[in-house]
C-alpha cells in the first residue's frame, strides 16, 4: 500500500477553519482547536504507546516547516527513540548549560539563607565568592567546574589567608554538591578535600605564616583602632587615615592640602603618586577621616596649598616613611605592617559586605587585569566606594563583631 503524503497545501491551510484534525502524511496533522487556533501535531506509536507531541502554532510554523519537523521526528524513531523524550533531554541539557557557577551560587544561598543564624551570613557568602571564586569561574558552567579551576581560586589565598581560603573551599564545595543535587553537574565534587584538595595543596596546620605585609585581622581591627586613638602625635593620626582611607603609606604621607577637597568630601591622589598609572584616584572622604584633617588644620594653622597634611619633624617635609611603623612597634604591634591594613580592609569586605568585587578593588586603586574588562569599564564606583568606606570606618571604629559560623 502507498504512503500517501503531503495532503494538505498552503492554501488549503488557510482556509480549512472547522475544528478537528487534518492529516498531511508522514504522521504530521494540523489540529484546530474549537476557539479556531491551528497547529501542528506529530502522532506516533512506539513501544505500544500512543503519543502525541505539539510542534507550534500555524501563525509560526509555516507547513514547509512542520514537514521537516516531522521527517526529523521519524528519524529518531527508526532509532527507537521517543522524540518527545528526546526534545524533553535536549532542553534540560540546555538548561543545565545556562546553569553557570555564579546562577547556582545565588540558587544556594537563596535556598538556605532562611536556615542561617545570623542574618549576615547571606552577604559575606556573596562578598567571599565575588572577590575569589567569580574571577575564576563565575560564568563557567557549573558542570564544567574541575579540579584545576578550583586549585586555581584557591592557591593565591590559600598560604597567606589559610582562614579565608579554607571557608572559600568549603562554600564551593556545599554550592557544587547543590548542583549535582540538582541534576545540574554530575561526578566527584572537585573542592572535596579528604582525598582530592588534600593531596594538591598543603594541610591548613602545616601552613608557614607569611613574612610579607602581616596583617591585622579583621576582626581585630575595632579594639586596634580603639588603642590607636589613644596614641599622640602625627603619626598616630596618620596611621589613623591611612587605614580609614584604605590607601597606602607613601600617599598618605604624601598628602598636600592642594588634593583635599573639604567641601566635596573628596582627596584627590594624582596619577604621578599612585604606584599604578591608571589616572587620578578619587577616594571618598567619611566623616572620622574630616575629623583627622580638621584636626591637622588647626595644628597647621592656615597651611599653604602645597604643604602635607602630615608633616614631619623638619618644617617643609612629609611624615618619615617610617614613622607609621615606629609607631607600631611602639604599640607592641611588631607582628603586623602598615601595607597590611589594605589586606584586613580587603579581607573585611569579603567576608563582612555584600559590596561588588570591582568596588573593593577600585577602592584599593588596583588595576583591572582583565584588559577587556578594564576597556569597557566606564565608572570608577565612585558614589558606591563611599557607601562602603562609610561602612568601614563604621565597622572599624566599633566594638569587635564576630561573623558566627557560616560553612
Amino acid at each position: 500500500m502507498v504512503r500517501v503524503v503531503n495532503k494538505l497545501s498552503p492554501l488549503k491551510v488557510a482556509k480549512l477553519t472547522a475544528p478537528g484534525l487534518y492529516g498531511d502524511g508522514n504522521n504530521l496533522y494540523l489540529q484546530i482547536a474549537p476557539s479556531g487556533a491551528k497547529s501542528w501535531s506529530f502522532r506516533f506509536m512506539i513501544r505500544g504507546r500512543a503519543r502525541e507531541m505539539g510542534l507550534g502554532p500555524v501563525a509560526l510554523m509555516s507547513l514547509a516547516e512542520a514537514r521537516m519537523r516531522a521527517i526529523e521526528c521519524r528519524r529518531l524513531l527508526l532509532d527507537g527513540i521517543d522524540p518527545i523524550e528526546h526534545r524533553q533531554t535536549q532542553r534540560e541539557a540546555k538548561t543545565i548549560r545556562g546553569k553557570t557557577f555564579a546562577t547556582c551560587a545565588e540558587a544556594y544561598i537563596e535556598a538556605h539563607q532562611a536556615g542561617w543564624s545570623n542574618a549576615k551570613h547571606a552577604g559575606q557568602w556573596r562578598a567571599t565568592l565575588a572577590t575569589y571564586a567569580y574571577p575564576v569561574f563565575a560564568e563557567t558552567p557549573v558542570g564544567a567546574i574541575d579540579l584545576d579551576l578550583v586549585v586555581k581560586a584557591l592557591k593565591p589565598i590559600w598560604t597567606d589567608k589559610p582562614e579565608t581560603a579554607s571557608r572559600l573551599r568549603g562554600r564551593i564545595e556545599s554550592i557544587l554538591d547543590y548542583a549535582t543535587t540538582k541534576g545540574w553537574r554530575q561526578g566527584d565534587n572537585p573542592a572535596r578535600w579528604k582525598g582530592l584538595l588534600e593531596n594538591v595543596l598543603p594541610a591548613k596546620g602545616r601552613i608557614a605564616r607569611v613574612a610579607h605585609h602581616p596583617a591585622l585581622k579583621w576582626r581585630d581591627l575595632p579594639p586596634f583602632m580603639a588603642e590607636l586613638a589613644q596614641q599622640e602625635g602625627v603619626a598616630a593620626r596618620a596611621l589613623a587615615f591611612t587605614i580609614l582611607t584604605a590607601s597606602r603609606s607613601g600617599e598618605t604621607i604624601g598628602a598636600t592640602w592642594s588634593e583635599i577637597d573639604l567641601a566635596a568630601k573628596i582627596w584627590t591622589i594624582p596619577e604621578w603618586r599612585l604606584k599604578k598609572r591608571q589616572g587620578d584616584h578619587r577616594v571618598p572622604l567619611t566623616d572620622p577621616v574630616l575629623a583627622i584633617l580638621a584636626t591637622m588644620r588647626a595644628a597647621a594653622g592656615t597651611p599653604a596649598p602645597a604643604a602635607f597634611v602630615f608633616p614631619g619633624g623638619k618644617t617643609g617635609t612629609g611624615l618619615s616613611n617610617m614613622a607609621m611603623l615606629i609607631l607600631l612597634r611602639r604599640m607592641g604591634r611588631e607582628n603586623i605592617t602598615t601595607h597590611g591594613f589594605r589586606s584586613t580592609f580587603r579581607d573585611w569586605a569579603a567576608e563582612a559586605t555584600d559590596y561588588r568585587h570591582e568596588v573593593v578593588e577600585a577602592a584599593l586603586s588596583h588595576t583591572v587585569s582583565d584588559k577587556v574588562v578594564a576597556a569597557y569599564r566606564r565608572t570608577d564606583f565612585f558614589d558606591r566606594r563611599r557607601d562602603l568606606m562609610v561602612d568601614w570606618a563604621r565597622y572599624a571604629l566599633s566594638s569587635a563583631d564576630s561573623e558566627g559560623s557560616a560553612s
